[in-house]
C-alpha cells in the first residue's frame, strides 16, 4: 500500500537531508534520480527545508549542499544505546524532523501509563521552551533537543528535587563517553569550565495522592557554530560550550548520546519513584559548581547575596546570608563578582 502523500513528502525530505548530510555538493539532476522526482520536485523539497530554517546553499553548475556536515538523528542508533532494562518500560521513541516543542508534543498528544516512558527527540524545535518562558534555541544539527515523558503511580518523596536528579542522570550519560568534568548549577544547568553546556525543563501535573505525570525536556549543545554560540550567549547572558569542545574527536553521535541520556533518565526515574532524591543527593553535591561560591539569588522582586552552601534533600538551595542559612526553592542564581 503506498504511503499517504504527507508521509511521502516527509520521507523525501529526510532522504534529501541524508543525501546532503556530508556537506558536499549534489547536483539537482543526481538528487532527482536518487529521490525519483523531477528536478522541479527537488527544488520544491529544498525550499520546504529552507522554510523550516535549514540552511541549504545553491550554486549554479554545482548543485546544493549543507554549509557543513551534519550528524543526523537515527532512531535505531538511539535505541541501541538504551539498555534492555530501560527498553522494557519504554513505550515508544520518536525521532521527528520538526515539532513545535518535544515537551508539548508529549504533554498534549501522548497518553502515559504509570511506570512507562515515552521519548521524543527532534531535529528542529520551532517553539522550544526554556525556564521562565524563555525560548530554547536549537539550530538544525547543532544539539540535542529531547523529552522523556513518565507517569509516577503517585508523587514520590522529595518530588520537588526531580530536576536535580535529572541533572545527575545526564552527567552520568556524558561520562560514558569520557566527559568526566561536567558539573551542575542549581537548579537545572549543565556546566563545563563555567560555561553552559545544556539545561533541563520539567513540566508536571497530578492529583494529590494520585498519579503524577512529568515531561522532562533536555537541551544539550553538541557542535555549535560561532554565530550560534554568540546568539545563545546574548540570549542567556552566559558563556556557551558544547560536547565537541569537551570531547573533540571522541565526540559521540547525537543519536548515541541521546540514547544514553534516555537510558540514564529512565533508570533514575525508576529509583526516584520510590526513594526520591536521597539516592542522588550526595552525587549532586559532588557536582555542585556553586559550592562555597559568592552568589546572587534573584527570587521574585528580591535580590539576595551570600555564600552557596549546597542543597537539602528536597532540592532547596541553601545560601549563607550574613551567617543565616536561608532556603530557596526557586529563583535565578549567578556567581557574584567580588571586588578586588
Amino acid at each position: 500500500m503506498p504511503l499517504p502523500r504527507r508521509s511521502q513528502a516527509l520521507t523525501r525530505r529526510l532522504r534529501l537531508l541524508s543525501l546532503l548530510s556530508d556537506g558536499e555538493f549534489r547536483s539537482g539532476e543526481k538528487l532527482a534520480k536518487r529521490l525519483r522526482v523531477s528536478r522541479g520536485g527537488v527544488w520544491k523539497l529544498i525550499h520546504t527545508l529552507q522554510d523550516l530554517g535549514i540552511e541549504i546553499e545553491s550554486v549554479a553548475r554545482q548543485g546544493y549542499r549543507l554549509p557543513r556536515p551534519v550528524d543526523l538523528l537515527e532512531r535505531e542508533a538511539l535505541l541501541q544505546a538504551i539498555s534492555p532494562e530501560s527498553r522494557a518500560v519504554l513505550d515508544n521513541a520518536e525521532v521527528m524532523l520538526t515539532v513545535d516543542s518535544t515537551n508539548r508534543h508529549i504533554y498534549d498528544t501522548i497518553s502515559l501509563s504509570p511506570g512507562r516512558a515515552h521519548v521524543c527527540i527532534a531535529e528542529i524545535q520551532t517553539a522550544g521552551r526554556g525556564r521562565r518562558g524563555r525560548t530554547w534555541m536549537s539550530p538544525f544539527g547543532c544539539g540535542i533537543s529531547m523529552s522523556v515523558g513518565w507517569q509516577f503511580h503517585e508523587a514520590p518523596p522529595t518530588f520537588s528535587a526531580l530536576s536535580l536528579a535529572i541533572g545527575v542522570a545526564v552527567v552520568k550519560a556524558l561520562r560514558r563517553f569520557g566527559a568526566s568534568d561536567v558539573g551542575l548549577k542549581w537548579p537545572n544547568d549543565l556546566i563545563w569550565k563555567n560555561r553552559k553546556l545544556g539545561g533541563v525543563l520539567i513540566e508536571m501535573r497530578g492529583e494529590t495522592g494520585g498519579p503524577s505525570t512529568v515531561v522532562i525536556g533536555m537541551g544539550l549543545n553538541m557542535r555549535m557554530p560561532a554565530t550560534v554560540r554568540l546568539a545563545l550567549a546574548e540570549q542567556q547572558a552566559a558563556l556557551i560550550t558544547d560536547v565537541h569542545e569537551i570531547l573533540g574527536n571522541q565526540t559521540p553521535s547525537r543519536s548515541a548520546l541521546a540514547g544514553a541520556i534516555a537510558d540514564e533518565v529512565i533508570g533514575m526515574l525508576q529509583i526516584f519513584a520510590t526513594q526520591g532524591f536521597e539516592p542522588f543527593v550526595d552525587e549532586w553535591r559532588r557536582l555542585d559548581t556553586l559550592a562555597h561560591a559568592s552568589v546572587k539569588v534573584i527570587n521574585g522582586m528580591e535580590t539576595i547575596t551570600g555564600i552557596a552552601s549546597g542543597v537539602e534533600v528536597d532540592g532547596a538551595l541553601l545560601v549563607d546570608v550574613n551567617g543565616e542559612l536561608r532556603r530557596f526553592v526557586s529563583g535565578e542564581v549567578s556567581l557574584r563578582a567580588v571586588a578586588r
